[in-house]
């Protein structure tokens, strides 16, 4: 794959500090980390979307993601709790098109969150869920 950094790192032709790899999946720590053990969690074979990631490859990609959350509370790093963020295409914030899953240790006041747009506070009406539900229903 032309211009992927992480096609690169697995052919290694670019170093990386690698965590776990198997036949599927590697989980490698990310270069600009959020806390130290930041890892990223990705297929072993490039695509670009979650929804091109067959349900097995997806499957143990999460559950690798599980195993590094358990090691980082293991580990003597600080951590006291975890988030899993996937951006899957640009609007979600994907940077690199190669599927990744960021496993980051948090803890209190790590400078690190989430910001909710305004309208956030404001609840939907049930009739309008339902209606985004049976929308997802049908494609689904």
């Amino acid at each position: 794959m032309n211009d992927c950094i992480f096609c690169d790192i697995l052919a290694g032709t670019l170093p990386a500090s690698i965590v776990h790899q198997d036949h599927a999946c590697t989980a490698l720590l990310d270069i600009q980390p959020i806390n130290p053990g930041h890892t990223l969690v990705i297929p072993n074979r490039h695509t670009a979307y979650l929804a091109d990631l067959d349900e097995e490859s997806s499957t143990h990609l999460f559950h690798t993601a599980q195993r590094v959350a358990a090691a980082l509370r293991k580990a003597g790093l600080r951590c006291e709790g975890v988030n899993l963020l996937l951006a899957d295409g640009e609007a979600a914030g994907q940077e690199v098109f190669h599927v990744h899953l960021h496993v980051v240790p948090r803890f209190q006041r790590d400078g690190f969150g989430f910001k909710f747009p305004p309208q956030y506070v404001i609840k939907p009406e049930r009739g309008e869920l339902d209606r985004v539900a049976e929308k997802l229903r049908k494609v689904m």
